[in-house]
């Protein structure tokens, strides 16, 4: 009787827990579609870090290949037709050293390079020195104080130059410029220094000439007398 409880757990465990089912390759399969439906989501595209504004600015596709992840560049014409007209930006003049710097923006179109155009009142322009695509800011230097100049940036690439004002016989000085358009008007004031000469030489002329009346009312009126009194003098002889 000692074995009793024994066969009927014995039993029970063979005919009431369920047996191990073999795995079918198909379970495989529906597991690693369940893995791939799971997988992360792709992480959102930032803008890249351009700014049309920025001096030396690196172009936007080389940025695109030295992040880690993949940013957006902003949209740009087609490389088949000459770039839009950059903007104009500040033009910072320093009188004492004849000279200003230019700033611009490039435009929404592939460019190769830039170049600066300077109007003097001639109807000719002078053309500056071909700059790279990086380059956002100019140097124009041989500026005359008192000056009326018109300056404009053009940019370029295979297919042309963007457009600029056209110029009359006085060059763009009568022209009409836009306000957010690639050339600028200015006038160079005059050198700080000239006036603080002029200044001087002024007043270095009255003050000899104060100093002559001085001399003339204290000496000179006594020795040689004044021309008034000697006439008066006459006048009472007679």
């Amino acid at each position: 009787m000692l074995g009793s409880p024994c066969l009927l757990w014995l039993l029970a465990v063979i005919f009431l827990v369920p047996r191990a089912q073999p795995l079918d390759p198909q379970d495989f399969e529906e597991e690693e579609e369940d893995e791939t439906e799971t997988a992360w989501p792709p992480l959102p595209a930032v803008p890249c870090d351009y700014d049309h504004c920025r001096h030396l600015q690196v172009p936007c596709k080389e940025l695109q290949r030295a992040g880690p992840a993949a940013c957006l560049c902003p949209g740009l014409s087609s490389p088949a037709q000459p770039p839009d007209p950059p903007r104009m930006g500040e033009v910072s003049i320093v009188a004492e050293e004849g000279r200003a710097v230019v700033h611009w923006c490039a435009p929404f179109s592939p460019v190769l390079h830039y170049w600066l155009l300077l109007w003097d009142g001639s109807e000719a322009a002078q053309k500056g020195p071909q700059l790279n695509a990086t380059v956002r800011r100019a140097e124009l230097k041989g500026l005359k104080p008192g000056g009326v100049y018109v300056v404009c940036v053009v940019a370029a690439n295979q297919a042309g130059a963007s457009r600029v004002p056209e110029a009359g016989r006085e060059g763009l000085e009568g022209a009409d410029i836009p306000a957010f358009g690639p050339c600028s008007r200015f006038t160079v004031p005059p050198n700080p220094r000239t006036l603080v000469h002029a200044a001087v030489g002024v007043g270095t002329a009255l003050a000899l000439l104060s100093c002559a009346a001085l001399v003339w009312h204290f000496c000179l009126r006594d020795r040689w007398g004044c021309p008034r009194r000697a006439v008066a003098r006459a006048a009472g002889a007679l």
